[in-house]
């Protein structure tokens, strides 16, 4: 049983720290930050909402499905996301280091592109390093939650 100050509070902090993570992703291949500080930030508002409101909203409202009690318990088809999550970001990984031995080039090789007239950047570039960031951010989410569920079973 969760405290209604505990659950103002997640209402209030979860939001920042999703932007917080999502701004950290974008920047990451320029700056510091990245898929993988993104998806611990992520983790962890994912653990402040499980703490807070339990499994069973995680289930309903985050990945939409219905709770139903006959069914198997929400923790096995949540535990069975995140495996999904991992698999597919570690694909997206591995597939965006493999793509430049397409063309030539060695493994990881980062490549980018500059577009312009963007609205209000007017100038943005785009780095394949994005697209390995984006499985390693997978690939820690879905890790961390997948361990946060299993050990919070428990």
């Amino acid at each position: 049983m969760t405290t209604v100050i505990m659950r103002t509070t997640a209402r209030a902090v979860v939001p920042i720290i999703f932007v917080v993570a999502a701004s950290l992703f974008i920047e990451g291949h320029n700056l510091p930050g990245g898929g993988f500080i993104a998806g611990v930030l992520t983790t962890t508002a994912f653990a402040i909402i499980y703490l807070t409101f339990g499994l069973d909203f995680l289930e309903r409202a985050v990945l939409g499905r219905d709770v139903d009690p006959g069914k198997e318990p929400a923790r096995d088809r949540v535990v069975v996301a995140y495996h999904r999550l991992f698999a597919f970001g570690l694909t997206v990984a591995v597939g965006s280091g493999l793509v430049p031995l397409l063309f030539g080039r060695p493994f990881l090789t980062q490549t980018f592109v500059e577009l312009e007239g963007v609205p209000i950047y007017h100038h943005l570039e785009i780095a394949s390093a994005l697209a390995f960031d984006f499985g390693v951010y997978c690939v820690v989410v879905g890790g961390l939650l997948t361990i946060l569920s299993v050990v919070g079973a428990e």
